[in-house]
């Protein structure tokens, strides 16, 4: 891939679903370009359609019209094997609710990205990024187990072990108290600066830390 190509490209994406008072628009025709390394917050009111963009820019979700390519790859001529293969090479998330699986422990749920994608040596890789976010002494603890802020350190964990290309985050600190928000937000773009960050935020702590805002109204990019 040629270092000036856009990491992350969005044609014309609209999505739509039906509801008993017809059909709405959720995303509306947005065209959207991120270059490697660029770290973009996506902000607006709640109802603008920030979180169903996230999942339509990670393949997590398929528009309705439009095309998607996420590192070279057109994620819409992909089926959802095909989508799931590159979110799994490519692709990093961290979620407000954290997704931990319960019956994993820490460093488990740190392994799993790496062992879905068939990689070795997932247990030490798992333990170097666990150490990097402070939690090496929590490793064989389960996150019933883990304060929220703990559980969040290891999702970012989870999300960064496999090297993506891009990370999405949507609303990491939305579950957190302040002080722990603002020491998430910190280990968030520390390792963001080794990729690609696309945050959905209410944040305006963390917005100002991106390089770019996007502002949605209604499904359209009005900044």
């Amino acid at each position: 891939m040629h270092i000036a190509d856009p990491v992350l490209r969005a044609e014309k994406i609209t999505k739509q679903v039906s509801s008993p008072e017809g059909t709405l628009t959720i995303v509306a025709d947005v065209d959207l370009s991120i270059a490697p390394a660029e770290t973009v917050a996506i902000i607006g009111a709640s109802g603008a359609g920030k979180s169903t963009l996230l999942a339509l820019l990670a393949g997590l979700d398929e528009p309705t019209s439009g095309r998607v390519w996420l590192d070279g790859k057109e994620l819409t001529a992909l089926d959802e094997d095909g989508r799931a293969a590159v979110r799994a090479n490519h692709v990093g998330f961290v979620f407000q609710s954290f997704h931990l699986v319960p019956s994993l422990t820490a460093i488990e749920n740190v392994m799993l990205p790496l062992e879905l994608a068939g990689k070795a040596n997932a247990r030490e890789a798992a333990a170097e990024v666990l150490a990097q976010v402070n939690l090496s002494s929590r490793r064989h603890h389960y996150p019933r187990q883990l304060s929220g802020g703990e559980q969040q350190r290891v999702a970012i964990a989870r999300a960064f072990v496999t090297q993506p290309a891009v990370l999405f985050a949507d609303e990491p600190t939305g579950n957190l108290d302040a002080a722990t928000g603002e020491r998430i937000i910190e280990l968030l773009f520390d390792k963001a600066a080794q990729t690609t960050l696309v945050v959905v935020t209410h944040d305006p702590a963390i917005a100002r830390r991106c390089g770019r805002t996007i502002r949605l109204e209604a499904g359209r990019i009005v900044a």
